[in-house]
């Protein structure tokens, strides 16, 4: 038995797991690595398949066999990084950092969920596709730029008499903007820039992150690791603890997948005897069809408080059946719905058509021609069938929550004219019942399908939009966008010349060796390009904005002076 030989046996095992090939076909070596350090189930039994690798990755003590990490660990890191991809980054300079291997010491994640870069598209044709996850991290100690203000841009204020442009904000007595506002841009670093103006501000924060799960829904990934995943939501919470007033509080809305690993994180941040509650709401719909298990019906709501003291509006949001099961979920919806098909009750807040004689008809047809349906794809069909009653209360996005649901978490935690922030917004639903509780809100979203639901839905409420000005991020959204390799080099071509590459990246090695670039899977090669970028320069900090290469026009210069007012 040759060496190389056992590890190409090695690698054909490990590929007959589908969570370990990626789009183009290649082992995701790390994420084999992730799950053994996670002791994953399946992972070992596929070693355990065969006797050549539990003689080397198992030790035997008595009648039982160990799993050796470390061991298995070691050799998938020397014995198979040696893939097409790792060789060009090496021919080009980008060698395999020590950093990633500095399990223990703290990290920086750049872009996880939507701050990542997603090859798929984000059209209703493409939700069940996997996407291509380009996760990135950066040591602590080399983010010296990425925590600074961002310059802001293409400032619009939105009412009901139309779009118009900005000239000044409107501030209370206190000189705090009282405009509603949506920025566009990477939620970690635009929370770094709201920090000046609204630290000890924000009354309440509503969050639903992503859960975590296996799954991928309208183009968010969720498919993070579960120590990425913390990390990720440990960076934004640090930051949104330094924004709520000394009586605010925050709402983080999860899953099982999360929800008790990450109230260990909210302990530890907030305090764990700051957990004011943990609110359990159970979803409405059907089971699935075929039940192999329990049906998980609910959610997880951690609510934590900053300070000593919080608010709650108890009368205000009491609801009479509440001390009855079910009942608050009843009431949660108008006029609940009696109404059922073939595979369960459809509940009212899933009502849209004129005639819900034809929904149940055409929701029957689906079925019948669909016999192998879960409870997922029923949630699918629901949400495609919606028509909406209002053309704002619900848009059809398949994570959005119910409107009733925001409008009582608001209500309860805070007054009017105190200010609601959401950095995970998504359809906009918690600035919507914002509004209409004649509170202040900001939503921060990234991606621009979100955006433009965003602006159909909040026609005649007055809000400001801005987002960050972009530099390197410029770069990641053409190498997202780019459909074949030749487009790839003319992109690679631009950031030679316009924008900033990492300090490490060997220009003319990298045009020397085209053609092994060339060979790359254009996952790979998009992979590639970003990762040469320099991830401190992915928008322009404030304190660049009169440097001319970045050409920020004197518009902007003055409306960024009025909203950093007194920095």
């Amino acid at each position: 038995m040759t060496k190389n030989g056992f590890y190409q046996r090695l690698e054909k095992k490990l590929r007959e797991d589908k969570r370990f090939i990626d789009e183009g076909d290649n082992l995701i070596k790390g994420e084999v690595i992730n799950k053994a350090y996670q002791l994953d189930e399946k992972l070992i039994e596929l070693l355990s398949s065969e006797k050549e690798f539990i003689d080397f990755f198992f030790k035997k003590i008595k009648d039982l066999y160990v799993f050796d990490i470390n061991k298995f660990v070691d050799s998938m890191e020397k014995n198979l990084l040696g893939s097409s991809y790792t060789q060009f980054s090496q021919k080009i300079g980008l060698t395999i950092s020590n950093k990633f291997m500095k399990i223990r010491e703290e990290v920086a994640l750049v872009w996880p969920f939507k701050d990542c870069i997603l090859e798929g598209g984000m059209t209703k044709e493409e939700e069940d596709r996997n996407e291509i996850f380009f996760n990135e991290i950066l040591d602590k100690d080399e983010i010296d730029r990425l925590e600074d203000p961002k310059v802001l841009t293409n400032f619009n204020r939105f009412t009901a008499k139309g779009e118009e442009k900005v000239k000044d904000f409107n501030r209370d007595g206190k000189g705090t903007i009282k405009d509603n506002l949506i920025i566009k841009g990477n939620n970690l670093l635009t929370l770094h820039s709201l920090k000046k103006e609204f630290s000890g501000k924000i009354k309440i924060i509503y969050l639903d992150p992503p859960y975590n799960t296996e799954l991928d829904s309208f183009a968010y990934n969720d498919k993070f690791s579960h120590s990425t995943w913390l990390t990720f939501m440990k960076n934004r919470l640090e930051v949104a603890k330094e924004l709520l007033t000394d009586d605010g509080t925050i709402f983080v809305h999860l899953d099982w997948h999360e929800s008790h690993y990450c109230k260990l994180l909210l302990d530890d941040i907030f305090g764990r005897d700051h957990l004011i509650n943990e609110i359990i709401w159970c979803y409405t719909g059907p089971g699935s069809p075929k039940m192999r298990q329990f049906n998980r019906k609910h959610d997880t709501i951690l609510w934590y408080r900053k300070g000593d003291t919080w608010t709650f509006n108890g009368e205000k949001i009491k609801i009479k059946s509440e001390v009855h099961v079910g009942g608050f979920n009843n009431e949660m919806t108008s006029d609940v719905s009696e109404s059922y098909t073939s595979k369960g009750k459809i509940p009212e807040d899933w009502w849209y058509y004129k005639n819900k004689d034809e929904l149940l008809q055409e929701i029957e047809q689906i079925y019948k021609e669909n016999e192998n349906f879960d409870n997922d794809d029923w949630l699918k069909i629901a949400v495609a069938a919606r028509i909406r009653s209002d053309g704002r209360k619900r848009t059809g996005y398949l994570t959005e929550k119910p409107y009733k649901l925001m409008q009582r978490i608001i209500e309860s935690s805070s007054n009017e004219g105190d200010i609601v922030l959401d950095f995970f917004a998504g359809a906009g639903t918690t600035g919507y019942m914002a509004n209409q509780l004649k509170r202040q809100f900001i939503l921060v979203e990234q991606l621009e399908n979100t955006q433009k639901i965003l602006k159909k839905r909040f026609g005649d409420i007055p809000y400001v939009f801005c987002e960050l000005l972009k530099c390197n991020q410029e770069a990641i959204d053409k190498i997202q966008d780019a459909k074949n390799t030749v487009y790839l080099l003319k992109i690679w071509e631009e950031m030679c010349v316009n924008y900033f590459l990492n300090y490490d990246v060997n220009i003319k090695k990298f045009n020397d060796n085209k053609g092994d670039f060339e060979k790359l899977s254009l996952a790979e090669q998009k992979k590639k390009l970003v990762e040469m970028l320099d991830k401190n320069q992915l928008y322009v900090n404030l304190t660049e904005i009169e440097d001319s290469q970045y050409k920020v026009s004197k518009e902007d210069k003055e409306l960024n002076k009025l909203f950093y007012k007194g920095r």
